[in-house]
């Protein structure tokens, strides 16, 4: 039975099966809820921040909005993700304090959106990953593998998005 909170908030958005989009950084598959995905988009250069935190690399300018893109391999504390013609941005909405932000997660490359049964999902493990533990919704199972369902609004605080809000407004 599942008894991490986060997991059963997951598992009763989509019931009785939930849609993950996956993707690969570095060597591992991670997931996020599709409802928390608006888009994918091609990698694109954006505006650098003076002295903003290694893993946001930057802000870009989506329709009039200003996304914070955030590197996802350095958040975790892996090697800077290199650029390839598969790379790619994921824009997620995430709720932070009641308002609702767009933010980007450069991804080594996207695989597929798949239905995963709220009983596959196991809760994230206390230790063994190099992640914070917190980043981490739950465990899909798949085959003889797991992929880990990322926690989008825990990735990015108000105060980081609010960094790049600000060198991009003064940028202007």
């Amino acid at each position: 039975m599942i008894t991490n909170p986060e997991v059963n908030d997951l598992s009763e958005e989509l019931s009785p099966e939930i849609q993950i989009l996956t993707f690969v950084l570095g060597e591992e598959e991670y997931g996020v809820n599709i409802v928390e995905v608006k888009e994918i988009i091609e990698y694109a250069p954006m505006t650098k921040i003076p002295s903003a935190p290694v893993y946001l690399r930057g802000v870009m300018n989506l329709r009039g909005s200003v996304v914070p893109v955030i590197d996802l391999a350095t958040k975790f504390g892996f090697p800077e993700s290199k650029v390839t013609k598969r790379t790619c941005i994921v824009i997620a909405e995430v709720d932070h304090e009641g308002k609702k932000e767009l933010m980007g997660l450069i991804v080594d490359r996207v695989n597929q959106v798949m239905d995963i049964l709220p009983d596959d999902i196991e809760p994230p493990p206390a230790f063994g990953t190099s992640i914070q533990s917190n980043f981490i919704r739950g465990l899909a199972k798949r085959d003889k593998t797991f992929i880990i369902i990322l926690a989008v609004d825990k990735i990015l605080s108000l105060e980081e998005m609010k960094i790049g809000f600000s060198a991009f407004t003064a940028a202007k």
